[in-house]
């Protein structure tokens, strides 16, 4: 069985990423770890928006299986330039489900590039997971 390749992601990509990043920090900084995850969602959108990027939020995930398309209630917390899903936690720890719900959520979207936030880290660089896609 041949290994799967995986294409590299476009520069632009993740320079938007670094943006996204950065605007997170600035919320945290401001913010702190502790509140609830729609503050930071709200004030994250925010950060966003300042930078000009075109941000949607609540985006709906409808599922394809089996030729169906299950309207199933999924939402992709923000979705940045129509290219990278994020998801907001502000809880204890990050669980492999979390980063599962995000590789599922590009799966279904045919996105490349997530971004798993908890926003309830003392250091906010211990809550950011970086999530690619093939």
């Amino acid at each position: 069985m041949a290994t799967p390749t995986f294409q590299p992601i476009p520069h632009d990509l993740n320079e938007l990423s670094r943006v996204v990043v950065d605007c997170a920090f600035r919320v945290h900084k401001a913010l702190g770890p502790g509140l609830l995850e729609n503050t930071y969602r709200l004030c994250l959108v925010h950060e966003l928006r300042k930078q000009k990027l075109n941000v949607q939020t609540e985006v709906a995930l409808p599922i394809q299986y089996d030729g169906l398309q299950l309207e199933s209630g999924y939402r992709m917390d923000i979705l940045v330039n129509d290219s990278i899903v994020i998801e907001l936690k502000s809880i204890d720890d990050l669980l492999a489900v979390h980063h599962a719900q995000v590789l599922s959520y590009l799966k279904h979207s045919g996105k490349r590039l997530g971004l798993l936030i908890n926003f309830n880290s003392v250091l906010l660089k211990d809550g950011i997971r970086r999530v690619v896609s093939k």
